[in-house]
């Protein structure tokens, strides 16, 4: 078992305190996004031994168990962060399995820089996804109804968003969400920022329901995906409450500290809300125009005391234990990899004491019991 020492990623839309109040250390005045546990090549989690994607790599089935290696090969297949929104984050989807595979297949034949500005495929790995709030979160998440998404942009009064409104009256609701998306992201940019503005203006007077969309706006004034986020659902969750996003799902992140599980890749799709690369006729061919409520998963306790969060990805598992003081060991063996989070209390795992934003990697196998008074999110991989 190893202690993480975890790299913090500076984004500029991090919050410049929530992560340094998880770890008890004082804000630097910069901005602090993610905290990044794990084996990614981009910052590897560091530990006694070394880094580790390193120790990975020289030995995997001792790290990863047998059942691991043979399913998703010789990597860790998961990514766990602490993510610490301050400001918006893009407007994003990811692609499933088979478009990451021939869309990075199609930029590695056309020769383009895998760090280019306008690479698209980083990897040949999709990108699901679980975000589990620890304090009070908000997003967006996947689309509105197109009419309810009408009455939104219509209650603006705004004369040049009058078409868009037209559009998502038409049928079939998928076709409607389409040609909007499609007509806000071509659009002339300087007729879109005279609109974003005009709608910001009505959003602030408004308040209520546009009031979210009225703070991407102050964030970015003249961007297309102010309007575009209108199409999705405002999500608010409650500590312990969480979104798992598929491919294809459109969603953003606006505020608040959640613990974040993916497979490990790096594959983006920017819809707006970002002066980044917009791949429009790549983003077109990867979202899915369902229009669906926001399932907010709640944890499923078992006779263990393990809460689970339910997903269908086979490359993560999340879970988390909320420990009494005084309560009896809970045995953590398992023939997969796991990374265990304390975020309160000070529980311990093995012989190590975990204070909160402290983490630990076990190696498959590897006999473990936790105990002590907190709470420990684990992450491992879906047996």
């Amino acid at each position: 078992m190893d202690r993480l020492v975890n790299t913090v990623r500076p984004y500029a839309w991090g919050s410049t305190t929530a992560i340094p109040e998880l770890l008890g250390t004082a804000p630097t005045g910069e901005p602090q996004a993610e905290m990044w546990m794990g084996a990614h090549p981009g910052a590897p989690s560091r530990t006694g031994r070394g880094p580790l994607n390193e120790l990975i790599a020289a030995d995997p089935v001792r790290e990863l168990g047998e059942r691991t290696v043979e399913r998703f090969g010789p990597h860790l297949p998961f990514l766990f962060k602490v993510l610490a929104a301050g400001a918006p984050l893009s407007l994003q989807v990811h692609p499933d399995l088979d478009q990451a595979r021939s869309g990075f297949a199609a930029e590695e034949a056309a020769g383009i820089p895998i760090d280019a500005p306008h690479r698209t495929y980083k990897d040949a790995n999709h990108k699901p996804e679980l975000i589990c709030a620890l304090t009070p979160f908000e997003g967006f998440c996947g689309f509105r109804t197109p009419a309810d998404a009408a009455d939104l942009i219509a209650a603006l009064g705004v004369d040049s968003l009058k078409p868009y409104v037209d559009l998502l009256h038409a049928h079939p609701e998928e076709a409607a969400l389409r040609e909007v998306l499609t007509a806000l992201l071509t659009a002339d940019p300087e007729e879109m920022a005279h609109t974003v503005a005009e709608a910001t203006a009505a959003a602030d007077r408004l308040g209520g329901a546009h009031a979210p969309y009225a703070r991407l706006a102050h964030h970015y004034p003249s961007d297309p995906g102010v309007v575009a986020a209108m199409l999705l659902h405002h999500v608010r969750l409650q500590a312990g409450e969480a979104l798992y996003l598929g491919a294809g799902v459109p969603h953003a992140y606006l505020d608040g500290l959640g613990v974040e599980i993916m497979a490990n890749s790096d594959n983006v799709l920017r819809c707006g809300l970002t002066p980044k690369h917009v791949d429009v006729p790549e983003l077109l061919r990867v979202v899915r125009f369902d229009p669906a409520d926001p399932a907010v998963l709640r944890p499923e306790a078992s006779p263990s005391g393990e809460e689970v969060y339910d997903t269908p990805t086979d490359e993560f598992r999340l879970s988390r234990f909320v420990r009494a003081e005084g309560a009896a060991p809970t045995d953590l063996t398992a023939p997969t990899p796991q990374i265990l989070l304390a975020v309160a209390g000070r529980p311990t795992a093995g012989d190590l004491a975990l204070a909160p934003g402290e983490s630990v990697f076990v190696p498959a196998g590897e006999r473990i019991q936790l105990t002590g008074a907190g709470t420990v999110f684990r992450a491992t991989v879906a047996a």
